[in-house]
This record gives C-alpha cells, structure tokens and sequence, in this order.
C-alpha cells in the first residue's frame, strides 16, 4: 500500500468520526400528530416535526417497517417538517420518529410517536364494578369486555389533557375476553372519563372501536336536589313515566342513577323559574326492567363537581305476581275529621308484605311486612287521627320477599270520606308523606296531628251510648209497671162483677162494700140498680136470653155449664120520678154474663 493511500483512507476514517460525533451536537426535535395520536380509520392526521429554524430538510421513519407512504409528500411540505395522511388506514399505524439536518449536520433521534388506528375491529364494553357512583376517597374496577378474542385492552382517560393517557392491561393468554383496571382514589374535583380498545399483540397499533364513554359519579357535599315521579311510582307494564330531578341550587345539569346500572343518564337543567331549574327524565313504555331504586344528582357546567345524592325513588310495577289483595276500613268508609281510622288489607295468598297507595299522591306509598291470621295474611295501616288530607281513594298490593318492586294485581279502590270536624281541631296536615326503600313498616301517622284527643273523643262517644242505654232501660222498667198496675186494676173490676153476678139459687146476695156508699149518695141510683138485680135474677130464656151450653172434659168430674147471656134490655117502666129526686136516665145496654152452674 502506497503512502498516499494510506493518507486519504485516515482522512476518511477522520471525517467520518467528526460527522458523527457533530451530528449528536443538534438537539433532539419534536413529533407529535394532530390532532391526536389515536386516529379512527378513514380520519386525516398530520404527523409534524418541528426543530430549529436554520432546518433545511426533515426525516421522518417508521420502526420496523418502512413508511412508503412518506416518499409521496410534496418536498416543499417535507421541508417545513408537515407529514399529512388525507385518510389514514391501518397501514400507516407503527411507531415513529423524525430528525432534522442543517448542512452536513444531523439531529439526534426524536422521542418515539405512536400512531394508533381504530375501528379495525367491534367495539368493547366497559363497566364499573361494583357501581360508576363511588364515593370520594374511593377506589373502583373497571372492567373492559369484547366479543372478539383479544389478548391485550387499552383503558384510556379522557376529558382533561389534550391527548389522552392511556394504560395497557396485563398480557394475557390468546382467546381472552376481557380485561380490568383498578382506578382511584378518586375525587369529587376532578373528571372521571375513560374508553376501553382492545387488539391483538401481533398487530398493537391496530385497534378496534373505541367503547361508550363512561363517566364515573363521585358525589360531593353541595345540596342535594329532590326526585319526584309523575303519575306515579306504581306503575303497570307499558305505561310511561317521567322522573323530575329539581333544585334552588342553580344546577345546570343533572344526572339520574338507577342502583345496580352499569351507567347513568344525565340530561340539562331547564330554568323553570328564578332560582329554580328541572331535569325530566322519561321511561317508557315501562317493563320489568325499569323496577327499581332511583336517585338523582346536579351539576354545574363550568365544575366537574356533582351534588350530594338525592333521597331514593322506588318504581313498582303492578300485576307481576299471582294474586289479588282486598282492602277494608274501621269503623267505616264514611268518618269525621279526627276520628280514628284503620285500612286493613288481606288476601288468602301469601304476600310477605302490602303495599298502601292514596290515588293523587304521586310520592305516597306505605309497606308494612303481613302477618298470618288464620286464615288469611293481613296489614293494618293505622291513621291516627284522619283529616281532609286521608279523603280519597285506596288500594292495596302485595309483594314477596324475593323482589319487592314487583307487585301483584290492585285490590278493588276503596273511597274513604272525611267529613267535617267530630271534636276540637286538629293540626293541619298534609296526608301521608313517607316513602320506602322496601318492605318496611311504617305507621300512616301525619306530623302534627295529636292521637291523645281522638281517643278522648272516642271515650265520650262511648260514655254517652252507656248513659243513653240505662236511660232507655229505667223507661222500659217504668212503663212496664204502669202497665201492670192498670192490669191489676182491670182484673179486679172483672172479679167485683162477677162476684155481682154469680149467687146459687136460694143464696142471699152479698151486699158489695161500696153499694152502701152509692145509695148514701144516690137513693135514687139504689132503687134503679135493685131493679136491674131483680130484672136479671127473674128472666127466662123465652124473654130473649139465649144459652148455649157445651160440655167441657177436664179433670173436675164435675159438669160446667156456660151460659151467654146476649142482648138484655132493660129499660125502666116506672113514670118520671117526683122533681125532688134526682133525674136518673134510662139504662139501655149489652151485658155478657157466664153463669157457672154445679
């Protein structure tokens, strides 16, 4: 080898090592896509890459395989550091990085960019698991299942950062469905927003569609708003409804949750008036899928925040187990104001607990567990005392341990009618008001009311029946004796006439006590009264007494003889009596008399 070669392979070798070594000297660009890095198929990107100004010309490569799609850039893009991808496909997903050069000078290496395509593939599932509402301070699992058999997911957080962060879940055996995440601790200050991917390890910058977001509910301690339903919370399959979320709290949004639901709805507030904003939310046409326990949040726009939860809705639905309740009320369907009143409903079926609904009050229902009584199961609902508020119409259900917001049939209505005050006033009230979360007993006892006062009413009431019931029993006990008394009285003039009447033949007739004192009265009453003795004493049947006799068989061996004696006349023949007697008129009357004869 000749000296001059030698010389020129050591300037080479020289050259070499002084470009490389000024080659690292040049800071590292930037690359980054936009607007994202995770690109849905058929989508337009742009990959840029951005280093000093002095640049003349970047690079850009792909790791692994070669981007053939770079070579078809316009150069004057190329230059300025742009990359576009008018519609990207999987075959421009990889890893990338870019340098740039000024003059004889190269840049180092650009941190890697990966550049994702999804909706190669159907979209995953995403829940949270226990419930999406968690509690500030606490820990969740979300879960990410796929009908395809992916063996890697994805669980990316949206809604904060500009480009989302993601993280891949532990490797798993090829065939498996499904992946989770543990999230938390989390807080009522912050948004909770994710989406799930999932891809085959063989191909990781291909994705399938991304899942639903899903938002987690962290409460925090604003005020809570109310949740009211219309018509009704029991409601029959195929009816609508529409759940009312409201508050004074200004909330802009607001969100309902039904307990064991992967998700929840959330819909804007409307400004019914000032200060006061709403959120309808409708359900319907109802089925069995819609029982349950509801609860409802606010929210305002411009703060992730949620309010404290609202109270629990529970939604019924009627005519789902076998079996008909009937209803009935103490002391009657008609009572006045501050009595006190008892529904009971019975069925012959066996219902572990009955529900009460007053027809009109949407909010208003009443669980009490049954209890068995030979030979039916039965609840009292006690209202103590009623007011107007109770008037109205009733029914009963029943329901089973097994799933209390599934119901039977209604019993017939009942209509219970108040009327107007039976004793002192009584507080205003408004009706029942409680509601349930499941079978629990509950008296129907209103606020304000005072039992005391009904049940003094109700001790008057019976004091006034008692003194009533003795007063009728001493008018009865005296009408009774006067009534005996004229008996006695009547029996003894019959015997003074007989005893007048009744002599044996040849006999001398007793002189009665009071004839004495009739003729020291009457002189003249006496000689006419003698003469009707004698009359009698001396008439014959031929003058117009007429006997009828008959035979009686009885225990006296001695024969009685009845005789009538009808239509006796007796008239005085005497001449008028001298003007100093007293005028006596004359005696024309009918007289029965039975003579006994031995």
């Amino acid at each position: 080898m000749t000296p001059i070669l030698m010389v020129l392979i050591c300037l080479g070798l020289s050259l070499g090592a002084r470009t490389h070594v000024q080659a690292g000297t040049l800071p590292k660009p930037t690359l980054r896509a936009e607007p994202g890095s995770v690109i849905s198929e058929g989508s337009p990107v742009t990959l840029r890459c951005q280093g000093r100004l002095q640049v003349q010309e970047y690079r850009i490569y792909r790791e692994k395989n070669p981007a053939s799609w770079v070579g078809r850039i316009r150069q004057e893009l190329v230059k300025k550091g742009y990359f576009p991808i008018g519609s990207i496909t999987s075959e421009h997903a990889g890893r990338y990085r870019c340098w740039y050069y000024i003059r004889n000078y190269a840049s180092e290496y650009s941190d890697p960019l990966e550049l994702v395509v999804t909706g190669t593939y159907s979209k995953p599932t995403l829940s949270a698991l226990p419930s999406p509402v968690v509690t500030s301070g606490g820990n969740v699992t979300l879960q990410c299942v796929s009908q395809v058999a992916f063996d890697n997911f994805t669980l990316c957080k949206e809604g904060e950062d500009e480009h989302p962060q993601c993280l891949n879940s532990q490797p798993h055996t090829r065939g498996s469905s499904r992946a989770v995440f543990s999230v938390g601790p989390v807080s009522p200050s912050r948004r909770w927003s994710y989406r799930c991917y999932g891809y085959d390890s063989r191909s990781p910058y291909v994705w399938s569609l991304p899942s639903d977001l899903l938002e987690l509910l962290v409460p925090g301690v604003s005020k809570k708003p109310s949740l009211s339903v219309q018509p009704g919370p029991v409601v029959a399959p195929g009816d609508k409804l529409t759940l009312q979320c409201g508050s004074d709290a200004g909330y802009n949004r607001f969100a309902l949750y039904k307990e064991g639901e992967d998700d929840f709805l959330q819909r804007p507030g409307r400004q019914r008036q000032a200060g006061l904003s709403q959120g309808n939310f409708l359900l319907g046409p109802v089925s069995r899928s819609h029982r349950g326990q509801y609860r409802c949040y606010g929210a305002h726009n411009l703060s992730p925040e949620w309010s404290a939860p609202s109270d629990p809705l529970d939604i019924l639905i009627a005519g789902q187990i076998r079996g008909t309740p009937f209803i009935s009320v103490q002391p009657g369907p008609k009572v006045a104001s501050g009595e006190n009143v008892s529904l009971l409903c019975q069925s012959s079926w066996q219902f572990h607990a009955f529900l009460l609904t007053q027809a009109g009050a949407a909010d208003a229902h009443l669980h009490l567990r049954s209890m068995y009584k030979y030979p039916k199961y039965q609840a009292e609902f006690p209202m103590s005392p009623v007011t107007s508020a109770h008037a109205g119409t009733y029914r009963c259900y029943g329901s089973r341990s097994s799933n209390s917001y599934l119901l039977s049939v209604p019993s017939d209505p009942l209509e219970l009618v108040v009327s107007g005050l039976s004793g002192g006033p009584s507080s205003p009230t408004t009706g029942p008001t409680s509601t349930c979360a499941g079978p629990e007993d509950q008296p129907l006892t209103p606020t304000g009311s005072e039992p005391q006062s009904g049940l003094g009413r109700h001790l008057g009431v019976v004091t006034g029946v008692l003194v009533a019931f003795v007063l009728l029993l001493f008018l009865l006990l005296l009408l009774f004796l006067v009534l005996r008394h004229r008996r006695q009285g009547k029996r003894w003039t019959l015997a003074q006439r007989k005893a007048d009447f009744q002599h044996p033949a040849g006999a001398v007739e007793p002189e009665p006590r009071d004839r004495g004192l009739q003729r020291r009265s009457s002189p003249a009453a006496d000689t006419q009264e003698e003469n009707l003795y004698a009359a009698v004493k001396d008439t014959q049947p031929e003058d117009g007494v007429e006997l009828d006799s008959r035979a009686a068989a009885s225990e006296d061996p001695q024969d009685v003889t009845y005789a009538q004696l009808q239509s006796l006349t007796l008239r005085r023949e005497a001449t008028e009596p001298p003007p100093s007697q007293e005028r006596v008129p004359p005696v024309e009357s009918s007289i029965y008399a039975t003579l006994t004869i031995h």
